[in-house]
């Protein structure tokens, strides 16, 4: 059962982007180091606040736990209070009744869409 972290946060005004962005850097370095993540996506808010959506997936929750304990990340995320604020984090599980992605009937795959994989979408709805 995979999970996800989200982090959201502000940019705090003023805030130095060359050396946001280097810390962003590092932080991803740091993460992808670490033992069970799938993998980080990081998102830009068009409305505005947050301006900021980051997330990672993880194998188990352990896996994200024992990250916590890391202590180049644990610094990482200390520095990072000098550029942003209103920071959240929610971490989310698989659901129950929507148990994988649905997807439309008119998506390809390789190019071609099988009867399986019609059937199989109805199924789901069903």
């Amino acid at each position: 059962m995979t999970i996800e972290v989200v982090h959201k946060y502000d940019l705090l005004p003023g805030a130095d982007q060359q050396a946001y962005g280097e810390l962003t850097r590092k932080a991803a370095a740091a993460l992808l180091r670490a033992t069970g993540l799938v993998e980080i996506r990081a998102d830009r808010n068009l409305l505005g606040s947050p301006h900021v959506k980051a997330t990672s997936v993880w194998r188990t929750l352990v896996d994200w736990e024992a990250a916590k304990g890391i202590e180049e990340l644990a610094a990482l995320e200390a520095e990072s209070r000098r550029y942003v604020t209103n920071v959240s984090v929610e971490i989310w599980g698989p659901s129950q009744l929507l148990t994988h992605a649905l997807r439309p009937q008119h998506q390809v795959r390789r190019g071609r869409q099988t009867a399986r994989m019609r059937a199989s979408a109805a199924d789901d709805v069903a």
